[in-house]
C-alpha cells in the first residue's frame, strides 16, 4: 500500500468523532483528530427522534468537519452512524441532508456490525488475549458487548440501552438517588439477560472497555495516582479495587463537585454516573481483577479493515455490485 489519506467519521449518539489518517505498509499515521459533544440524541432519543436542535449541531459540525477533510485534501471518507440514527423515524433525512450538502455518504450500521467494528478496532489495540474477553462499548444510544479473544469474536450484540437513554429513564436527581440506582440495574436485569446467559456459558475473566467512558475512568485513575499517559499507549489499566472507589465517588457527588475531579472532562460528567452503574453491574458476573480500557473502538476497527485490505462493504451488509 502507498500512502494513501482517508477520513473516518464516527456519528456516535453522544459524541462526533473525526479521524483523519494516513495509511502506510506500517500501519497509520493520525494527521488530525477531534470529538464534539453534538448530543444527537438530546431531547428526542425516547421518542426515538433526532430534535430539530440536534439536527443543526449535527449539521454545524458535518460542515466543520468538512473543511477539515478539504484542507488535507482527501476523497477517501468512510462515514458511520449509529443509535440515535439508525431508531429515529427521521434519521434518513440527516442523512440525505448530509449528503446534499457535504457529500459525505454516511453508513448507518445496524448493532451487529457496529459490534464487529468495535471487535476489530479493540483487537487492533492490542488488548486482547488468547483466553476470552468480554469487550463492551458503552455509547449514548446503545451499548455493544463482545465475548471472543484476540482470534475471533464468539458472541456479539447490541442493546439499546445507552447512556442517554439511561439518562432519561433514571437519573432525575442529582446526585442519583439510591433508589434510581436500583431501578436502573433492575432494567439492566431486564435487558440484558442475553448477555448474562452468555456471561454463564462463556466465563469470560477479563473486561475490556473500548474508549468513551472507559476514557475518562482511567484519565481519573492516572491522575489521582500521579501516573502520566504516553501518546502511543493504546491499552490502559484501572484496578477493580481503584474503579469502585471512582464508581462510589461519582454517584455520590453533584454535577458541580464531579467536573472538579481530577480527570473528569465536561464531556462525559453527566453520563458517566448511569455509565459507572451499568459497569457495576456487568462486573458481578465477570470475575476480573482490573478494567483494561482499549484506546481504540469502531474508527480504529475501520482502519484495521482497509490496512487488511478487507472490504468494509460486505461489513455494512450491502452486496457488491
Amino acid at each position: 500500500m502507498r500512502h494513501e489519506k482517508a477520513a473516518i467519521i464516527d456519528m456516535g449518539t453522544n459524541t462526533f468523532h473525526l479521524l483523519l489518517v494516513d495509511l502506510n505498509e506500517e500501519g497509520f499515521e493520525i494527521l488530525y483528530k477531534e470529538k464534539i459533544p453534538v448530543k444527537i440524541g438530546q431531547k428526542g432519543i425516547s421518542k426515538n427522534e433526532i430534535h430539530p436542535d440536534a439536527q443543526k449541531r449535527a449539521m454545524h459540525t458535518l460542515g466543520h468537519f468538512r473543511n477539515l477533510i478539504n484542507g488535507e485534501k482527501i476523497e477517501n471518507i468512510y462515514a458511520f452512524a449509529t443509535s440515535a440514527v439508525r431508531n429515529a423515524h427521521n434519521g434518513m433525512e440527516l442523512v440525505q441532508e448530509i449528503k446534499n450538502e457535504f457529500n459525505i455518504e454516511v453508513n448507518v450500521i445496524d448493532g451487529e456490525q457496529e459490534a464487529q467494528l468495535i471487535y476489530e478496532g479493540i483487537r487492533f489495540s492490542g488488548s486482547l488475549v488468547e483466553q476470552n474477553s468480554l469487550m463492551m462499548d458503552i455509547g449514548g444510544g446503545s451499548v455493544e458487548f463482545i465475548i471472543g479473544s484476540n482470534h475471533e469474536a464468539i458472541w456479539k450484540q447490541s442493546f439499546e440501552i445507552g447512556g442517554q437513554r439511561m439518562l432519561d429513564l433514571f437519573h432525575y436527581h442529582d446526585p442519583i438517588l439510591p433508589d434510581e440506582i436500583d431501578k436502573l440495574k433492575a432494567y439492566l436485569s431486564d435487558r440484558l439477560e442475553p448477555l448474562i446467559k452468555a456471561l454463564e456459558q462463556y466465563r469470560p475473566k477479563r473486561l475490556v472497555g473500548a474508549s468513551g467512558t472507559f476514557d475518562t475512568l482511567t484519565d481519573m485513575y492516572y491522575a489521582t495516582a500521579q501516573l502520566t499517559k504516553t501518546k502511543s499507549q493504546t491499552v490502559f489499566h484501572l484496578p477493580r479495587k481503584e474503579f469502585a472507589q471512582l464508581a462510589q465517588k461519582i454517584v455520590t457527588l453533584n454535577k458541580e463537585q464531579r467536573l472538579n475531579l481530577p480527570g473528569m472532562i465536561p464531556m462525559r460528567v453527566d453520563m458517566i454516573v448511569v455509565a459507572s452503574c451499568l459497569i457495576e453491574f456487568i462486573l458481578q458476573y465477570v470475575d476480573a481483577d482490573e478494567l483494561i480500557c482499549s484506546n481504540y473502538a469502531l474508527k480504529e476497527g475501520v482502519i484495521s479493515k482497509i490496512l487488511k485490505k478487507e472490504s468494509i462493504i460486505p461489513c455494512m451488509g450491502i452486496e457488491k455490485p
